[in-house]
């Protein structure tokens, strides 16, 4: 059973939700504004969050970068703003997947539950180690140089990814597959942007990661 933070301010959108997650075996605190989200977040135990983007006082892009500041646990919009744009801003500042409204509380669910699934493999306790990275899957923490850096779900996975598969070549989705699901329903300008902040992250240790034109990325040891 997960403990899921569903910051919403419809309140009857928000009861269908926490009735779905119940109904799956969750349990839920809940959220009406930015502000209070952001509290619930520093005071409480979570394991995901789903969050809305227009919301009261502080709006949902708002929370989820101040969310990564605090947690790396996924997390999902769930929004009637659809724009391309929108979504890419959110993946920007770590958000892990988005359904739009209307939707079905049934995929939802699902997709709660492939998250909470993705956040949970930890199959090895050894650090994988390249360059100036460690990576240590058990505990989901990456050093570089020594320093730990903060990661959003969706950038580890992809580092991982990377790391446990020098040297081969991913397209964009082949990337989108495996990391984002096969009922993804954006673009692969999302593996670019990620791509994008990753190397920054990685600081002088992001040139492992390879642009291939045409081709896609990989992890160049």
């Amino acid at each position: 059973m997960a403990v899921i933070l569903v910051a919403e301010d419809d309140r009857q959108m928000r009861d269908i939700v926490v009735d779905y997650m119940k109904k799956g075996g969750h349990s839920c605190v809940t959220a009406e504004d930015g502000i209070e989200a952001v509290t619930v977040l520093k005071n409480h135990s979570v394991d995901l969050i789903i969050l809305d983007i227009r919301m009261p006082f502080l709006d949902g892009f708002s929370v989820c970068r101040m969310a990564r500041e605090i947690t790396q646990i996924p997390l999902l919009f769930l929004t009637a703003k659809v724009s391309e744009e929108d979504k890419l801003r959110g993946y920007e500042y770590g958000a892990d997947d988005y359904v739009t409204k209307p939707f079905s509380p049934k995929v939802l669910l699902a997709k709660v539950n492939a998250l909470l699934r993705r956040s949970s493999l930890c199959p090895s306790q050894n650090a994988i180690n390249i360059g100036g990275i460690s990576l240590i899957p058990a505990s989901r923490v990456v050093y570089v140089h020594g320093e730990a850096i903060p990661f959003t779900h969706k950038e580890f996975e992809l580092l991982y990814l990377f790391m446990q598969n020098p040297n081969q070549v991913f397209t964009r989705e082949q990337l989108l597959g495996r990391i984002w699901g096969y009922d993804f329903e954006g673009s692969t300008r999302t593996v670019d942007t990620h791509i994008k902040t990753l190397r920054q992250k990685l600081g002088d240790e992001g040139g492992h990661i390879v642009t291939l034109i045409r081709s896609g990325y990989k992890f160049d040891v």
